[in-house]
């Protein structure tokens, strides 16, 4: 073998092991790299499902059910009301609490409305008591006031899917002899990670299923009360 021909195997062996390590290290860092997008797109969606949560324990205090569809949801923020319990006075103030039991026995006839009138008075008065207040407010002014990153019309899609929609149902069951309103909403892998490696997601979904998990993210059931948790937590 003359030299050029040796310098020009060694050259061509050389980028073959340089492309087997390149191959290599991609292989290893493929499945890291998709976790790692995986848990960012997860952040996403599990912000989107709390507030639903949110939104949805707000709208069953009013109605006494969960919402079926994150329209009416929207409906319920934009236009919808809702009351508020506002304390008066400190429990923890013992001049407060001995003044509003002395009120409340010296007019034990007086109707749940009437005795908070009267301990409303002795307050504007000036006198220490304890009590609580009903407001109706509109929704959208209570509830996520404080985030200026709230937008409604997002939580009717899963992040990242192109638009697909969140899934979402409510209903009523029977637990114990008790009507007890249900929901849950749920963004699949199969949404949430469009556009990475399908294989991948594949794999993630046959692994959550080995452990009889949702393959997503989930947040309440309607197939017995959790407590509205979502499956995250």
């Amino acid at each position: 073998m003359n030299k050029s021909v040796k310098i020009a195997c060694e050259v061509v062996l050389g980028a073959l092991i340089v492309l087997l390590v390149w191959l290599t290290v991609k292989s290893v860092q493929k499945p890291v790299q998709f976790n790692k997008e995986v848990a960012a797109r997860s952040q996403v969606a599990i912000q989107r499902l709390k507030d639903i949560r949110t939104l949805q324990e707000a709208y069953k205090s009013v109605n006494g059910r969960f919402s079926s569809t994150v329209d009416s949801l929207k409906l319920f923020y934009e236009n919808g009301k809702m009351d508020i319990v506002m304390q008066i006075g400190s429990l923890d103030d013992s001049l407060a609490v001995a003044n509003t039991e002395a009120i409340k026995k010296a007019n034990k006839k007086l109707k749940p409305a009437e005795m908070t009138a009267k301990l409303a008075a002795a307050y504007a008065a000036g006198q220490k008591v304890v009590f609580s207040t009903v407001t109706e407010v509109p929704v959208r002014d209570t509830l996520f006031a404080s985030r200026r990153d709230f937008c409604v019309d997002s939580l009717a899609f899963i992040p990242f899917s192109g638009g697909q929609k969140t899934e979402m149902e409510a209903t009523v069951k029977t637990v114990s002899g008790v009507q007890v309103p249900l929901f849950e909403a749920r963004m699949p892998y199969r949404a949430l990670c469009k556009g990475l490696d399908n294989q991948l997601r594949i794999n993630l979904d046959a692994e959550r299923k080995d452990q009889n998990k949702y393959e997503g993210l989930q947040v309440g059931s309607i197939t017995a009360p959790n407590n509205n948790a979502g499956n995250w937590e």
